[in-house]
């Protein structure tokens, strides 16, 4: 059996040794235009997958009930220690859960929790790596109250998208050492592959990211699955959702985009 990776331990890391103030408000700008036109204040927030803990300390900060959910515990550390750059009372409106979206009583917990549904449910970059995209997908529309809106960002599908999946495997197979090893094989590869996609320097990155956290997570990311917008776009339909907008990837094998909202 393969372990997943622990993205954790990856935004731990982060956290405590990349994170900075220009960061946290380059993180702040990008939420504010994901989630423009959306009214947060006293509404109810729910972050599945809350990774470093950034999106779920933004909405708690512009006003939201938020609860958070991930399935790895080290997140909750890097959370406290991302917290930091907040005022003291916005962490502590957050509600945190260490589960997993596929879990049928995690769900039942959250949906336990907020009576009708979330007004907002947020899951950026986070569905594809659960084993079972679709499932957790489903779960999340099922958390979205009447009249409330899905945030999603789920990996393009890409011609090399089979063959990111076999090197994602493969890194989660060797030890420590190997793992290293192809870290450093790819840091090359990427920045010049971003650098002629994007015309960017890759190492001004947007939401408030590090590069090499990026590549880590990127390269050792599994379970890693992955879909065309109109894939998404038609699971959004068999949920009951109605599409707001999409925001196509920067780069081929990036992540798309998704605002959907449920009607009432």
């Amino acid at each position: 059996m393969i372990e997943a990776f622990d993205f954790g331990s990856n935004w731990k890391h982060y956290s405590a040794r990349a994170l900075t103030t220009s960061r946290v408000e380059g993180a702040r700008e990008a939420f504010c235009e994901l989630t423009f036109g959306i009214e947060l204040k006293s509404r109810s927030f729910l972050d599945v997958g809350f990774g470093q803990g950034l999106t779920a300390l933004c909405a708690a900060d512009a006003g939201a009930a938020v609860c958070c959910l991930d399935v790895n515990p080290r997140c909750a550390e890097a959370l406290e220690l991302t917290s930091q750059f907040f005022p003291p009372e916005v962490k502590e409106k957050l509600n945190l859960i260490v589960g997993s979206i596929l879990s049928s009583s995690d769900v039942r917990q959250l949906r336990k929790k907020s009576g009708s549904g979330y007004d907002v449910v947020h899951s950026w970059g986070v569905l594809h790596h659960t084993g079972d995209l679709e499932q957790a997908f489903a779960n999340c529309a099922g958390l979205v109250k009447p009249g409330g809106q899905l945030i999603v960002a789920i990996y393009n599908h890409h011609w090399s998208s089979s063959l990111w999946e076999r090197i994602k495997r493969l890194y989660c197979r060797l030890p420590r050492i190997g793992q290293k090893t192809m870290i450093w094989l790819f840091v090359p590869v990427i920045y010049l592959a971003k650098l002629l996609v994007t015309r960017r320097n890759p190492l001004e990155k947007e939401r408030g990211m590090d590069f090499l956290v990026d590549i880590v997570d990127w390269v050792g990311g599994y379970p890693y699955e992955y879909a065309a917008i109109d894939k998404v776009l038609d699971l959004g339909n068999k949920n009951g959702l109605q599409t707001l907008r999409v925001t196509p990837a920067g780069v081929p094998t990036g992540c798309n985009e998704f605002v959907f909202t449920k009607p009432t």
